[in-house]
Parts: structure tokens; sequence; C-alpha cells
């Protein structure tokens, strides 16, 4: 295979095995199981060695190609396909006009009005569902409820929404008449919700009344009602009725129900022509360390990237019934389901509240009733499985399943080979892949049914997306050594900056290894088939007596231990060594009592050597992370350093086990 860091000055660089990791190098290529469908563009590696090597010869006649099978307004094909570079900021396509809502909605509910576009499941077991016409009427009428409101293209409007079938058209009704939305995670604080509305100066906020999540009621209007007061640019709140609780406070005549609103409004907003570089939305990345993030993505440019990661790495086609079980807050969500399974017309899924409430098995449950092909969820979610043990997977039928598809943080072997053998019979097709909010895509991943897998790797890159692996003075690495992640050419799904702070987009971005390389912060490497292993953030690399230890390496050598269902792994300071590693495990039901701290370390010693033994082992009874399934590595820092959690809590999953979690480790 090929990549875009493999060549150095013309010349390719020795692979040397012997440099890998443990976990590289125990590693081995796993052939496809899914069946070719003929809707890739490539039908072999070769195939797909051939055209990655065009695509980054010229970026902008490959992604050019990519939007032709899109519908646009006028424009098209444009003139010039790339202009400017990292360096000077960059278009795609300019003078090209087209409309998001019209590719995933619109041209679907004409071929196919019939069709089932969104199944909604709620955690309490209520169902509804839109078919594509439903769909497009629901979105266009929204749509002219906001030109009512008096929103016009470039107006930003914020959505405080859990997964409902109202955020599907309140999405796309934005994108249709060119208004820049904002998710906003509707599990955050009231501060951190006033910090992304007060930043955007929203005229309008779209909410629901209340949800659920693992069998409370979360009251979203209220909690927004806690900070309006602060919030002197919102002229409108809609609010979704989830549970219709009367009880809710509705102030006139800035609060309306969103189904009175439209169903006073008969007819729906036309269209509105965006060219190929306008802002679509804007998504916050995490306040916990610093001011949040406004992310700024392109409508069609995230569009056309989110489309093609979508067939690369779901192949979605109209057989099939696909799930994406993350929250619409994170950026997973648009990329995999509410633009990018949408663009392809797909019958999707979406679910409320947690996936192991009310029953343990609820996701299976759900794999089983809706028959779903595919699944794009997180590598913590398949650990979780793993913990349940066999005997649940096996009590529910799931041979409709035949992809499973990942992303968030790297999956260990481990729990690749447990869910391969337990909840695929051998035969479910099994992706990793790697992406940030930044770039707005998954951009490494195995293509459905052409490349191998290798468990723990998350694949090659995606053609049209050129990177190269450096050391700190900004020197391409031989393949097997760790080094940065830097991207080296735009894509459509990159992001075009940070609201109101270009200075901070150059800093934050640029200025490690200049302004020709996009700075990931990830520390990555290469091994001998192009398949890339992103380790961890560069800060998670520890520095042992000078030796570079990565976390990841060290979590999947502790999941290795039978019994130990998640691993994490943290580097604490040390006045002989500068840091030592710190390590974290949850343990399978039927394991308890039967792993020891000391068995934990002689296994990091065993995979990695003496320099990897750990301070301390804390035996946990879960771990905090968040919805989208990450670990939050950085409240165990906290927690091990001062004994309880200062950082924003907000965003967890249960906030609620920070205070068992205090009495663990203080007690360990």
């Amino acid at each position: 295979m090929v990549s875009g860091s493999r060549e150095v000055d013309g010349a390719g660089r020795a692979f040397e095995p012997s440099e890998l990791p443990a976990m590289v190098r125990e590693s081995g290529l796993v052939e496809p199981t899914y069946p070719l469908s003929g809707r890739l563009a490539v039908a072999t590696s070769a195939e797909y060695e051939e055209l990655y090597r065009a695509s980054i010869a010229d970026v902008g006649a490959y992604w050019a190609g990519v939007a032709d099978e899109l519908e646009w307004i006028s424009g098209w094909p444009a003139s010039e396909s790339l202009v400017g570079d990292l360096a000077q900021g960059f278009t795609f396509f300019p003078g090209a006009y087209g409309n998001v809502s019209v590719n995933c909605v619109d041209r679907h509910a004409r071929t196919s009005p019939n069709k089932v576009a969104v199944h909604w499941i709620g955690e309490d077991g209520q169902r509804r569902a839109w078919t594509y016409a439903q769909f497009a009427d629901e979105t266009a009428r929204f749509a002219q409820v906001l030109v009512d409101m008096g929103v016009t293209k470039g107006d930003v409007v914020a959505l405080y929404l859990p997964n409902l079938l109202e955020t599907f058209s309140v999405v796309h009704a934005c994108l249709r008449i060119g208004a820049i939305y904002n998710i906003i995670f509707s599990g955050f604080s009231p501060s951190a919700l006033a910090d992304r509305i007060v930043d955007t100066g929203a005229r309008v906020v779209v909410t629901a009344d209340e949800t659920l999540r693992r069998g409370r009621t979360i009251s979203l209007k209220a909690t927004l009602d806690e900070v309006l007061g602060d919030l002197p640019s919102v002229e409108h709140v809609v609010v979704v009725r989830r549970s219709a609780n009367p009880q809710v406070p509705m102030a006139a005549p800035r609060d309306r129900f969103y189904d009175e609103l439209v169903a006073e409004t008969p007819h729906g907003a036309e269209p509105v022509a965006l060219e190929a570089n306008e802002a679509g939305f804007i998504i916050y990345t995490s306040g916990t360390t610093a001011k949040p993030k406004g992310l700024v993505h392109s409508g069609l440019g995230f569009l056309i990237g989110a489309s093609h990661n979508v067939r690369y790495a779901l192949d979605l086609g109209p057989e099939d019934v696909y799930w994406c079980t993350a929250d619409c807050g994170w950026l997973t969500f648009p990329i995999f389901e509410l633009i990018g399974a949408m663009a392809h017309g797909a019958t999707v899924l979406a679910t409320e509240g947690a996936l192991d409430f009310p029953q343990p098995d609820r996701l299976y449950a759900v794999l089983a009733e809706y028959r779903v092909t595919k699944i794009f969820t997180a590598p913590t979610v398949l650990r979780m499985l793993a913990r349940q043990g066999a005997a649940l997977a096996a009590a529910h039928d799931l041979s409709a399943l035949r992809l499973i598809s990942l992303v968030g943080e790297p999956l260990d072997a481990t729990t690749w080979h447990w869910v391969r053998d337990h909840v695929g019979d051998g035969r479910v097709e099994i992706n990793n892949t790697y992406g940030q909010s930044e770039t707005g895509s998954a951009w490494t991943s195995s293509l459905v049914g052409v490349t191998p897998a290798k468990p723990g790797s998350c694949g090659p890159a995606l053609p049209g997306h050129d990177y190269e692996i450096v050391d700190a003075e900004g020197t391409p690495v031989a393949a097997g050594q760790t080094g940065y992640l830097t991207i080296t050419q735009p894509f459509p799904t990159l992001f075009r900056g940070i609201w109101r702070d270009p200075e901070r987009y150059r800093t934050q971005y640029f200025s490690r290894f200049g302004p020709s390389r996009y700075d990931s912060a990830d520390a990555a490497l290469e091994d001998e088939d192009a398949h890339v292993w992103v380790i961890g953030r560069v800060d998670d690399v520890i520095n042992v007596a000078a030796h570079r230890l990565s976390t990841m390496e060290m979590e999947s050598a502790l999941l290795t231990v039978p019994g130990v269902a998640e691993a994490a792994v943290i580097g604490v300071a040390d006045e002989l060594k500068g840091q030592v590693p710190e390590a974290f495990v949850t343990l399978a039901a039927s394991a308890a009592g039967t792993v020891s701290e000391e068995l934990l370390s002689q296994r990091l010693v065993e995979a990695i050597g003496p320099i990897a033994r750990p301070r301390r082992v804390h035996v946990l009874s879960t771990m905090p992370r968040t919805r989208s399934g990450k670990i939050v590595r950085r409240l165990l820092r906290e927690l091990v350093a001062e004994g309880r959690a200062r950082g924003d809590v907000s965003g967890l999953e249960d906030p609620e086990v920070l205070a068992q979690l205090e009495k663990e480790i203080g007690g360990s």
C-alpha cells in the first residue's frame, strides 16, 4: 500500500519492524468479509493504491469528481477546483452554488417519497418515524418559520437539542435557507450553553422541553431559562415537545412550540443557493481547559466530504437499515447520519438515552428489532458489550448485522476479536476509523469490502487526504516510528477557521510546523501496510526517563489480561524519572476478585519492559466517559493529583460516578 508519509524526499525510508510497538507488531491483516457491492470506485487493494496516488497528486481534480455526483444549482462544473492552500486559506469550487438540504432531503423525497428516512426510538419505548416525503415537508415548513422570524443567510441558529426527529428537520431547515447552525450538546451545563450562544450571537434558539437519560428527566428548557437573562441576542425560543409536560414554563411571545409553528405555516421555504465555501455550521470543542473553540465548517464542502466518507467507511445502499449511536451534539452524528448518511438516501435510526438502559441489552434489542445491517458507534460501546459477556449477544438475532464502523478512540485488538467472535459470528466486518472535529471526517478508514482491516489500527488514509508523520523538527519519520500526525493538503471537510478568532486558528494549528502543515496534536505511526496507528494526543505520550511510551500501547496490553474490560493510562509526575505511568481498569463481572494489581503491573512489564511498570493500578467500578464513549483521562489525572474533579463535567455520560471514583481512587 501507499500513504502520504511513505515517500521522503523522493526516496522511501526502509521499514524496520524492530521499531514497532508490540501492539502493532503483533497485529495482522484480516481480509474483508463484507461482499463487494459495486458502489465503490475500487474493488481491490491495488486499485485503491492507484486511486490514492492519483487523488493526492491533484486533490482538486479528485474532489471535483466526488462533487460531480451531487446536485448543483449554478456554476457547475466550477472553472477552478481548488484555490489557495493551507498556508493562505483555501476554497474548493469557487463560484459553484448548491444546497445541502436539497441533496440530503429533496432529491430523495422526489425519487423515494414513501421510504422511511428516520426511525426514532425513545428511551421509554416510544416509536416515531418519518418518510422522506414527511421529512421534506417538515424541513421546508420549519425553514419558512425561521424566515418569518427574520433569519437570513449567515445568521446563527443555536440548537440545544437531544436526538429527536425534529433535530433532523431543524438542521436541514437551517441549511435550506443558509443559516449557520450550532448544535450544542444537550448535556452541557447552563454556563457552557451560555458561553456558546454568547460567542455566536444567535437570535433564535431551538430546544426541547425535556428528554430522558437513564430514567431521569432532563429539563432542557429550564436549563436554557437559567441563562436567558444573560443572552441579549436571543429573540426567539422554539421548543420541541418531547415530554409535553404542561409545567414547562413558556414566556410569550418569545417562546413558541415547534409543532404549533409548523402547523401555522402551510407553505415551505424555497432552498437558497449557497456558494460552495460559505459557512454551514459551527461546532465547539471542549471548554474544559480553555475558552471553547467554535470550528467553522463549510456547508457544501462538508456535504461533499461527509458523503465521500460514508461511502467508503459504510458503503450505504438502499437495502440498508443503519444506526449511528452518537449524540447529535458531537460531530460524529452530522458526518455519519444527519448529512453523510442522508446524502445517500439511507434509512437511519436515532435513539434517545443510554445504550444500556433500561436494560443492559438495549443495544442488542434495537439491532434485532429493526434488523439493522450497519452500525456506527464508539470503541467504548464495544468494550461495554464485551464487559457484559457473550450471553447477552447470543440471546438476540443479530443475523442482519454486516458492518460495525467506529470512531472516537483506538479500538484494542482484544475487543476487536471478541466482537468479531461473539457479536458477528466471525463474519461481521469491523472498521475502526480516525478523525477530529477539525477534519470534519474520519479520514483514515478501511475501504469497506476492499482493503484489509488490522485490529488496533485506524486503517489507511482515504483517497483525497494527504498527510505526513514528522518529528519535532518537522522532518518526516521512517515507517514504524512515532511522530506528530500532520495534514499537508486541504480537503473539503477540513474546517475553515475559528469563529471570530482567526489569530487563534493560526497559532493553535499552524505554529509548531509552520503554515504549510495542519498540526493535529496527535501522535501516530504508520506500519508496513500503510495503516495509521493513532496512539493518543501528543500530551498522552509519556516521557519516562527519556523513554517515550504510548498510553495506547499500555492500555492495549492491559486489555489482554483476561477479565479486564476497560483500561486507561495517564502520566503522573515523578521526581526521578520525570513521569511514570498510572493505570486504571474496570473488570468484567465474572473477573471480580481474580485480577490483582501485581498481575496487571507485570503484564505491562512483560509487554513493554520494566520502564512501563506503573506507579499504581486502580481497579475501578466504572470509568468517567463522555456520551460519545470516550474515557475522560483528564478527570482521572485530576482525581489522582487533587482528589477531585475540577474541570467542566457536564459532558459526562453520568456525572454522578465522580463521587464514587473519588473514593475508589483516593482509597487505592
